[in-house]
């Protein structure tokens, strides 16, 4: 069989990419037998892997260059975005089945959950700067007009609608009733993001909680947060032990500094780290820690999960995916999304591991089965073999 993966936006195409979303999931492929290579607008860059397909943006509105690949699917990275419509179009016009991966939490539209729809937005543009808010909104309710249609027809043009958690799957159902009826919400099914097989349990897990994330990014990955939940978590717990994996910032050294040295044994910052190296230090945690404000899936935290970890991190309409993954005995969402609820929640899951409560190979066994790889992969074949989406 020939699966291709796209992305219609010219990204990097080296190691990274081939590390997650569709070029992992052209790696799935590949490791179930399939011939599969990922395909990007741009011009070739000397780190592209050779499994990368790099071609004129208007070539991926062809159905005749589509067709000329001999393609048996095609896993869609677009968002569902109305500027990518006519690619889906084409691919579907070259007779190839389709899934639309959909990288968001579902509330895409107002018309998929107003209330969670204006929370989201009031989160996404830093919970106070109320004229960005009331921008964000404008154009979302002008939006039901300028865009949901064409969004419609994008959807439309999918044999799967593909989502990435099962809240962001209940989401996309409602929106999908109303842009074309139980025809069009037959199709969406859950299909979430691939995890590398790399991120498996072994060995022994120690008292610690590891924390990933690009530190630079205030308004999403929320370090002062973090640094805030961190510093109270290893003074209330003599014994917990804390890595933070990401980016070294000039403040978050300065906040490790004055840690003082008694704290600063505990709390290594390990700044960036290779894949190995990060599957390493999730094999050895008990909690993966996600200060987040926003993700539209969390693959640190599916890494994590397949490692064996559980999970610690707010509750939010915007952390759809963060309900699934604390959903069998693999985790706690805070009561509060502040540090205060924060800290409760990273002590409440510590705890549960030294009451015997949390089990590492149960954890990983049954999160590897959802999100390395190959099971993703092997799901997007499943839904071409069944006759309801052809």
């Amino acid at each position: 069989m020939r699966w291709f993966t796209c992305t219609p936006v010219a990204f990097g195409g080296g190691p990274d990419f081939f590390a997650r979303d569709s070029g992992l999931m052209c790696r799935g492929f590949q490791a179930l037998g399939c011939e599969s290579r990922a395909v990007m607008p741009g011009e070739r860059k000397p780190e592209d892997d050779a499994d990368l397909i790099r071609t004129d943006f208007a070539n991926l509105e062809s159905a005749a260059w589509w067709r000329g690949h001999q393609l048996d699917g095609v896993v869609l990275y677009a968002w569902g975005s109305p500027k990518f419509r006519k690619v889906a179009r084409a691919i579907r016009q070259a007779g190839i089945f389709l899934v639309l991966n959909q990288d968001n939490g579902g509330l895409i539209s107002p018309l998929a959950g107003f209330r969670g729809w204006i929370e989201e937005q009031w989160i996404m543009t830093g919970r106070g700067d109320q004229i960005a808010f009331f921008k964000t909104v404008a154009r979302g309710i002008a939006g039901l007009i300028a865009t949901d249609p064409m969004r419609a027809a994008h959807l439309k043009e999918g044999n799967v609608i593909a989502c990435v958690s099962p809240v962001a799957a209940s989401h996309y159902r409602k929106l999908c009733r109303i842009y074309g009826g139980t025809a069009l919400t037959g199709r969406v099914k859950l299909l979430p993001h691939p995890v590398e097989t790399r991120f498996h349990f072994e060995g022994a897990k120690t008292r610690q909680v590891a924390c990933v994330g690009r530190w630079q990014d205030h308004l999403q990955k929320r370090p002062l947060l973090m640094q805030a939940v961190i510093r109270r978590l290893v003074e209330s717990d003599t014994e917990v032990r804390v890595e933070i994996v990401g980016n070294l910032t000039d403040p978050l050294q300065d906040w490790h500094h004055l840690l003082g040295p008694d704290l600063q044994e505990r709390v290594s910052i390990r700044g960036m780290v290779n894949r190995e190296q990060l599957a390493e230090i999730l094999r050895r945690s008990q909690v993966f820690y996600s200060p987040s404000a926003f993700e539209s899936f969390g693959i640190a935290a599916g890494e994590a999960l397949c490692s064996g970890c559980s999970v610690a991190a707010g509750r939010s309409v915007s952390m759809a995916s963060f309900e699934w993954f604390v959903s069998e005995n693999s985790g706690t969402l805070a009561a509060a999304d502040n540090a205060e609820g924060h800290l409760g929640a990273l002590l409440r899951e510590l705890e549960s591991w030294r009451l015997g409560l949390r089990d590492p190979v149960l954890i990983a066994a049954r999160w590897r089965d959802r999100l390395h790889e190959d099971r993703v992969a092997a799901k997007a074949l499943e839904f071409a073999s069944d006759p309801k989406f052809i």
